[in-house]
């Protein structure tokens, strides 16, 4: 039997691994198909008839092709039978939106690039930290921090008692971000925050994605 839809990508994306606990979430039969792009290989060339600005995800439903994993993940929870991975209510799902750009404008650079990359993968690879680039990144991850606390309130989940896709949108992040111990200190001074990664790290869609 084949898979719904294809999925482009590598697992060591945060966007790929966004999309991926979308489909886990629905129920979705997928292909993930590999598409790495740091490797500089001439199947990258093929790969912009799909998505022309070479990143990764894209997503082949059919004919249709889609990226930009915003997008992508609407269109999961949309096209496909399965658990609503949107609020119902409308400022509920203004906010679930709002979260997923904070993430991408003020979260994903500082938390995995300065931050995750700086202190972890770096060193693994041999290379060079830049203790400057860390101490810079760390007050914009308290400042998206203080803003989640804020802003998800007293409820389980960033948007709504269940997972959305602001969610799937910031586990990824937090994935890498805590592999630091300058991330695991900061998110201890959010235990707001602190009780939800322990709540979305527990589901199946994430250890699923993160496998």
């Amino acid at each position: 039997m084949s898979a719904e839809v294809t999925l482009y990508g590598a697992r060591y994306s945060v966007y790929v691994r966004a999309a991926l606990m979308a489909l886990e979430s629905k129920g979705v039969s997928y292909d993930l198909v590999p598409v790495d792009i740091f490797s500089g290989a001439d199947d990258l060339a093929a790969y912009r008839e799909i998505h022309p600005f070479g990143r990764i995800p894209a997503l082949r439903d059919g004919d249709f092709i889609l990226y930009e994993t915003a997008a992508i993940n609407r269109y999961i929870d949309e096209g496909f039978l399965g658990p609503r991975l949107q609020p119902a209510e409308t400022q509920s799902r203004a906010r679930m939106t709002q979260i997923m750009s904070m993430t991408d404008s003020y979260a994903y650079r500082p938390l995995v690039w300065d931050v995750y990359v700086e202190r972890v993968s770096n060193p693994q690879e041999g290379k060079p930290t830049d203790e400057a680039l860390i101490s810079a990144a760390l007050p914009k991850a308290r400042t998206y921090l203080k803003a989640l606390h804020y802003l998800m309130g007293r409820q389980a989940f960033l948007a709504d008692e269940t997972p959305t896709l602001a969610d799937f949108h910031a586990a990824p992040v937090f994935a890498y971000f805590l592999e630091a111990a300058e991330g695991r200190a900061v998110l201890a001074e959010f235990p707001r925050v602190q009780n939800w990664w322990s709540r979305i790290q527990a589901t199946d869609a994430f250890k699923r994605a993160h496998a």
